[in-house]
């Protein structure tokens, strides 16, 4: 087994990399960047070197630099983790000059997965069904046209070095192939540095099913079974569970088998994905899948594999990278209930899933944040058939600050159930007692397509969440005053025995009547509460300040603050203090602590309601203290510059 590990990545999967190594007591070794000085993966290593500044290209990118901070820490191996360099076989080319061990399949295998055409010459040669389409070299116009009409339409264009839904274009009719093939052919070229494209038969209600496959130096290799992601945005997967719904045993059989044999043929060493696009028109078949294209490291969703077979692929990673044999043959891994795990993201669904970003002011994802157990790997008990799971994974907690500059994605809640039924119900819950307050997230949006008829029944597919995408990303109407509510029941309670203390809402010859004035995501609202009827629904609720409350209501967060009228009264008098008039984020600070300043002066500018807002200092002074930084989201009420006498 390996003695020390760097962990060429950030987040999550950083963080799920060195837990798996800090039970099987392997030394780890984090890098990072400007943004992720205080990021909890840095935290948690033994060591941690600085690699750059925040933007990836600077630093995550760097493949001269991590490889020298292994050097410089005496890490004697490499995981890449997913995304930034994983799949980049120029980089495990370089560890393994280096004299470094490299945690995934060689630069050969991983060269020859990348093309999209070379992988599909390969999977037909070992037998893998492959969609019919054209994948030769020819690129000019009258060649690709007339391939197209062979093929017949509608069809796909994919760039041959494509990835992550970049380079593919749908073209519905011939008038539209020029176009979208010169728009195709252009952001290959920028996002890969290859231009060159192939053409597929379209499937117009596709599933994608993967298999995990895996491989070891000694020439054997096995599947760990299927896992569903149908349930996508714009090619991106939202929702995944394994095993995939409505999979007959002779289908599993079939593509499970097509999978190994695959790896077999290029000698894959390491944690693999094969994917495969399905034919959802049809029920599970024998002919209804093909081979779309392998992933040469583990994936973002191999939790849901790891609780469905009891493993820890990581470990699996890390033992084949020594040179072990697998831990398992093909006959003893297990398949037991099943595990769906969703992909939380700081990204507001209701503006066009817009990324956020800044501090965490509060951030739990209920029965998964309080009873998950591990975040490496499976519990003991994964096979109990009669337990429901609970795992979280995630680079950040409440306080932590989420970078502008990367993925969207924060975490992932995975759990698992004796059947698809009951795990779909155990994360729809714990989804709608979630509270991420400080940035947007999808939450509310991840439950509400957990709660959807369709997906229930297992009838989505790739284009679902497109055809349903408002009734998806709009939350219902009501959640605010719900959420405003409940914060009024509070205020307005009891404080003690007197008639003074009473806030019944009494008034002389008038009927009772209650009301507050509240922000609800920052605009007023006056709140009336009925006397006669002081209880209402449970919702979780967290405090954020003294006047600020997070409510969550069936997964989406609400914002509600009390209007601080005595600091709005004291800015006019010439206070000492400026604070956040509302929710937003600080885009820049004039000032540090020492400056003298003069009333009226421009202190701080805040971004809050997609409007630039100039905050100015009440009266003259000395800076006593700036309480945000550049880049952060702040809660209204959230002291931003203190001053002092001069």
């Amino acid at each position: 087994m390996l003695k020390s590990l760097l962990i060429a990545n950030r987040g999550e999967i950083a963080c799920r990399i060195i837990e798996t190594c800090k039970r099987l007591g392997v030394r780890t070794v984090a890098v990072y960047s400007d943004a992720d000085v205080y990021a909890r993966h840095v935290a948690m290593a033994d060591e941690a070197v600085h690699i750059g500044a925040s933007p990836a290209t600077e630093s995550y990118l760097q493949a001269g630099r991590i490889i020298e901070a292994a050097k410089v820490s005496g890490a004697e191996a490499i995981h890449p983790g997913y995304g930034f360099l994983s799949e980049n076989a120029d980089f495990a080319e370089a560890v393994a000059k280096a004299g470094l061990i490299w945690v995934g399949p060689t630069a050969a295998t991983i060269r020859s997965m990348g093309l999209k055409d070379e992988a599909k010459r390969i999977a037909e040669e070992a037998g893998v069904p492959v969609l019919p389409g054209y994948r030769g070299e020819a690129q000019d116009a009258a060649t690709l046209e007339g391939e197209a009409e062979r093929i017949g339409y509608p069809l796909l264009i994919k760039a041959v070095a494509g990835g992550g839904g970049r380079g593919i274009r749908l073209v519905a009719r011939k008038e539209d192939l020029a176009g979208e093939l010169e728009s195709a052919v252009r952001e290959a070229k920028s996002s890969f540095g290859d231009g060159r494209v192939m053409l597929e038969k379209l499937v117009e209600q596709p599933r994608h099913i993967e298999v995990q496959v895996f491989g070891d130096s000694h020439g054997d290799a096995v599947h760990l079974y299927e896992r569903d992601c149908s349930l996508q945005r714009r090619r991106q997967k939202v929702v995944e569970e394994a095993p995939a719904p409505g999979m007959p045993e002779d289908v599993r059989a079939a593509m499970t088998g097509a999978a190994v044999d695959l790896a077999k043929a290029v000698g894959y060493q390491g944690a693999g994905t094969v994917e495969f696009i399905v034919d959802g028109t049809r029920p599970l078949a024998k002919d209804t899948f093909f081979f779309l294209e392998m992933n040469t490291r583990l994936q973002v969703e191999h939790p849901v594999t790891e609780l469905i077979t009891g493993t820890d692929l990581v470990e699996w990673q890390l033992r084949v990278a020594s040179g072990e044999k697998l831990p398992l043959k093909q006959g003893d891994i297990p398949l037991n209930g099943h595990a769906i795990e969703a992909r939380i993201c700081a990204e507001d669904p209701a503006d066009n899933f817009r990324p956020g970003a800044g501090r965490l002011y509060a951030f739990n994802l209920g029965n998964v944040e309080r009873l998950s157990e591990s975040s490496a790997g499976a519990p003991a008990d994964a096979l109990d058939g009669d337990l429901t799971l609970y795992r979280l994974d995630s680079g950040f907690g409440a306080g932590d600050t989420v970078p502008a500059v990367y993925d969207s994605m924060i975490a992932k809640a995975i759990v698992k159930s004796w059947d698809r039924e009951s795990a779909i119900d155990a994360l729809s819950e714990s989804l709608g007692e979630s509270i991420i307050a400080g940035i947007p997230s999808n939450v509310g949006f991840l439950k509400r397509c957990l709660d959807h008829p369709v997906f229930r029944g297992g009838e989505h597919h790739v284009n679902w969440i497109a055809e349903e995408i408002d009734a998806l990303t709009q939350a219902k109407t009501d959640i605010r005053e719900a959420a405003g509510r409940l914060v009024a029941h509070a205020l307005l309670t009891d404080t003690g025995d007197t008639p003074f203390d009473q806030k019944d809402g009494w008034r002389l010859n008038a009927p009772a009547h209650r009301s507050i004035r509240l922000k609800l995501d920052g605009e007023i609202a006056d709140i009336a509460v009925d006397a006669r009827d002081p209880v209402m629904e449970i919702m979780p609720a967290i405090s954020i300040t003294d006047h600020s409350f997070a409510v969550a209501v069936d997964g989406d967060t609400v914002l509600v603050d009390i209007p601080d009228y005595e600091a709005e009264a004291e800015a006019i008098a010439g206070g000492d203090k400026v604070s956040a008039p509302m929710p937003g984020k600080v885009i820049d600070l004039r000032v540090q602590p020492g400056d003298e300043v003069t009333k009226d002066q421009t202190l701080a500018v805040m971004e809050a309601m997609k409007m630039e807002h100039s905050l100015k200092a009440p009266r003259d002074g000395i800076v006593k203290a700036v309480g945000a930084s550049v880049g952060e989201q702040v809660a209204e009420g959230v002291m931003l510059v203190e001053l002092e006498e001069v």
